[in-house]
């Protein structure tokens, strides 16, 4: 089992590598964080904490990036300023915009994202729902099961979890209806009510339960999407419909960069070859580690 998940690195505390976004895998690659190199390289911060981070020893003082789309847009921003403030973006989505290929999206591992009830509602029967169920319950059609009325949650508008979830059950955010509420993802403490429903990670949900990461899943359980499990054995079911390579996103321009490189790119980077520790949290090892051919601008 892998060490507890790092927070933030110490104040003053400032690596080469720095990043920000994703809270679906900012555990991971803390844990990563504290594995690679000597002294250490990479600087991961937390999607969550404190409203801003420092990243370099003078200057780069910004506003905490909170989710793939709001580390990316940061790690834009950085470019877009030629700042040197942040190396890369955590990443749960592939991209958003190909009109340009200004940043490399590398994927590290597989995760996979279903729905989460309270274990003492009546939703926790069997639960086992397809994709035009879920479309109905996140668009408002569908409000009562098992004779519970439902109050859907999805994570704010900047999670690459809730573009991939409303992606896979063919909600467009248009269409998210006005009976759902906001919630930070993975957090199922936040379900307080019978009829709370939500998307959940399930390389979270196994890092949380197995004592690996903070553990903040409440009292929820994982239900079946399609009559398939997300787990089997204990382990992330890789053959699980929604599935999902997660990224690293680092500027096209630095794919050459010896650092950037020797970390993330090919399957003998340093993060690939950490397979162990990426499993540790939960997530699956996957054959495309370290590739560069997903490129974008967001």
């Amino acid at each position: 089992m892998a060490a507890p998940a790092f927070a933030d690195p110490a104040d003053g505390s400032h690596r080469v590598l720095a990043g920000v976004g994703s809270d679906t895998t900012q555990d991971v690659v803390n844990g990563l964080s504290e594995v690679i190199g000597s002294p250490k390289t990479i600087a991961s911060y937390n999607a969550t904490g404190s409203a801003t981070i420092q990243t370099r020893d003078s200057g780069c003082v910004i506003d905490r990036p909170d989710g793939s789309s709001a580390g990316i847009d940061a790690l834009r921003a950085s470019l877009a300023n030629n700042d040197g403030c942040l190396d890369f973006a955590r990443s749960s989505r592939g991209t958003a915009d190909t009109s340009t290929s200004k940043l490399t999206w590398i994927p590290f591992a597989k995760d996979a994202v279903t729905i989460a009830v309270r274990s003492n509602s009546a939703l926790n029967n069997n639960l086992d729902l397809s994709t035009a169920q879920l479309n109905q319950i996140f668009s408002c059609q569908l409000t009562s099961l098992n004779g519970v009325t439902l109050t859907p949650l999805l994570p704010q508008k900047n999670s690459g979890t809730r573009t991939f979830f409303l992606d896979k059950i063919g909600v467009t955010e248009a269409q998210v209806g006005s009976c759902v509420r906001e919630m930070q993802e993975h957090n199922g403490v936040e379900l307080t009510g019978a009829g709370d429903i939500a998307p959940y990670s399930v390389a979270q949900y196994l890092a949380q339960t197995g004592g690996v990461v903070t553990d903040r899943h409440g009292v929820t359980v994982l239900g079946k999407v399609n009559g398939v499990a997300p787990t089997s054995k204990g382990a992330l079911n890789t053959a699980f419909p929604y599935s999902r390579d997660v990224y690293n996103v680092v500027p096209t321009a630095k794919l050459t960069d010896a650092t950037v490189a020797a970390t993330f790119v090919g399957a003998s980077s340093k993060v690939c070859t950490n397979s162990g520790t990426i499993q540790d949290y939960g997530f699956g090892a996957i054959a495309n580690c370290g590739d560069t051919s997903l490129k974008g601008e967001r």
